[in-house]
């Protein structure tokens, strides 16, 4: 079981702009190549960061307000948010580690 939440327009600021951790908003498409390969390393991250950031994922294409508002142009997206305010941004495929170190210039 992931701790990945999945979400859709309607829920976005309530999950995003107004959680009380960090947010890393993982936008991807079920016909995204790319995306299937970064999804195990964002439920790996998920599961590894616990209580310090809130994982969320967004499929793109049934979610256009969401993608608008983040500005993402290509899949798979990452975003990370804490209170309202954009840290990092990274769109492509991205590695674990890759991840992992971006996150950890955000993350106390």
């Amino acid at each position: 079981m992931s701790s990945v939440l999945e979400i859709t327009d309607p829920q976005f600021d309530t999950e995003v702009f107004e959680a009380e951790t960090p947010v890393l908003v993982y936008f991807w498409a079920s016909w995204c190549g790319p995306c299937r390969l970064v999804s195990p390393s964002i439920n790996k991250i998920a599961d590894s960061y616990g209580d310090s950031l809130k994982v969320v994922k967004l499929e793109v294409d049934p979610n256009p307000e969401s993608r608008t508002k983040c500005k993402v142009e290509g899949v798979p997206a990452l975003r990370l948010f804490k209170d309202k305010q954009l840290l990092a941004e990274h769109e492509g495929a991205i590695g674990k580690q890759q991840l992992e170190e971006m996150l950890k210039k955000h993350l106390n």
